[in-house]
């Protein structure tokens, strides 16, 4: 089956994640979905596949180099061949849903370069979007504008079936163990927490989660974030003087301390962020929830504590208020845990230039699931897709990107089999 044949069909599941939800994983659909995998992977031949109890695929396919020309004929035993893994998730984004029969996604062949009108409000446009200018005369997948398309990532979940696929179908190519899993609920940030590093066995692993083909990301902002509950002091309006501390407006006064410009909508390359997410209550009782996000290590910490700072300063300055803030610390920056195995790059930068692409490496403005590995013992890149506008009605994959990230796959597993 063609990769973008299978992403088509992947798409049609309904597994946006939920962040209210305590079940893993949060949706039924998940599981859903990685029944439909587990039940492929067994008709391509695999026979080392596990569904674990919180809807997470692992397998593998065992090496074959002690069978072709890269066997140790010397000592009639496998080469000595890393184990490397590939990840990618099975959840969508619930800021819209999937495709559906009612609203399928559609197959744009030879894409003439023209507005390509997705319903009668919303459109793309090359002019305004450089990297849809790129897929001139390439095959593209677009939704219907009331959807997202669903490839962040089953884009990548697509690309490393098909890579597995050839794999069964070519016995003459020479690979060792190759590792895979399809995980949960990275959306919402609680899947990675129950994966099961020893149940995937690789020594190394690429997530296969990015956007542009050619991509090799090892570094990403470090990332918190902080709930603050407000209290006031909550009098008739008509009797508030020197009395009344509303709650609200000492939020917006602590929004105020942040600076400006490290707001998401001022920022941009290495420079991190304080994101106001919710902000909720009345003139008693307020909560804020913020993100923080930023690259350099000391930075981040000096953000986190110019937060605390104000929320003290703040109720310093109304007695009679009190500011709880609490942080949780989301995930690293992987740079640190990547360094020491840049083989990995390497090889994987080796892989791209064959295919005719200069490498990208960049900053994640986010995570994905190898930040939280590589800090766990797995060292685990990401790698693109070709898909674009993850989270978004105007998502699109570039089919020729996809099929490249398929070889690119292959390319890797074939190069630390030599």
């Amino acid at each position: 089956m063609k990769v973008h044949e299978r992403f088509l069909k992947y798409v049609m599941f309904d597994t946006m994640s939920d962040e209210s939800s305590e079940s893993r994983p949060s949706t039924q659909g998940q599981r859903v979905f990685a029944q439909a995998l587990c039940r492929e992977l067994e008709e391509m031949g695999i026979s080392d596949i596990r569904l674990d109890q919180n809807g997470i695929v692992y397998g593998r396919i065992p090496s074959n180099c002690n069978e072709g020309p890269t066997a140790d004929t010397k000592n009639n035993a496998p080469k000595e061949i890393p184990v490397i893994g590939f990840i990618a998730h099975m959840d969508t984004v619930s800021a819209f849903p999937g495709p559906s029969k009612e609203h399928p996604p559609r197959l744009i062949e030879n894409y003439d370069g023209g507005i390509i009108k997705l319903n009668e409000e919303i459109s793309l446009d090359p002019e305004k979007d450089g990297r849809l200018k790129q897929s001139i005369g390439r095959d593209i997948i677009v939704t219907d504008g009331s959807t997202l398309l669903g490839a962040d990532d089953k884009a990548g979940v697509a690309e490393i079936m098909t890579a597995l696929e050839y794999i069964i179908k070519h016995p003459e190519f020479s690979h060792g163990d190759v590792a895979f899993s399809f995980t949960i609920d990275e959306e919402i940030g609680t899947g990675i927490e129950c994966f099961d590093i020893d149940a995937l066995g690789a020594d190394f692993a690429y997530t296969v989660d990015g956007t542009a083909f050619g991509e090799i990301e090892y570094e990403n902002f470090n990332g918190c974030s902080a709930e603050i509950e407000i209290k006031g002091f909550s009098t008739h309006p008509g009797e508030g003087k020197d009395k009344l501390i509303n709650s609200l407006l000492l939020g917006m006064e602590l929004a105020d301390m942040l600076p400006a410009w490290k707001r998401p909508e001022h920022a941009q390359g290495r420079e991190g962020f304080y994101h106001l997410t919710e902000m909720t209550g009345n003139c008693d009782i307020c909560q804020m929830r913020y993100i923080i996000r930023e690259a350099d290590k000391e930075i981040f910490k000096d953000m986190k504590d110019q937060l605390i700072r104000a929320a003290e300063y703040i109720e310093r300055k109304y007695k009679g208020s009190q500011i709880n803030v609490k942080i949780k610390e989301s995930y690293s920056n992987m740079l640190e845990k990547i360094k020491p195995h840049m083989h990995l790059i390497k090889n994987a930068g080796e892989a791209i230039e064959e295919l005719g692409t200069t490498p990208i490496s960049g900053l994640i403005r986010g995570a994905t699931d190898g930040a939280v590995l590589s800090y766990k013992g797995l060292p685990c890149p990401n790698l693109g897709t070709g898909s674009f506008n993850h989270h978004s009605v105007r998502e699109f994959v570039d089919v020729s990107q996809m099929e490249k990230s398929v070889e690119l796959i292959l390319k890797i597993i074939g190069k630390y089999a030599k």
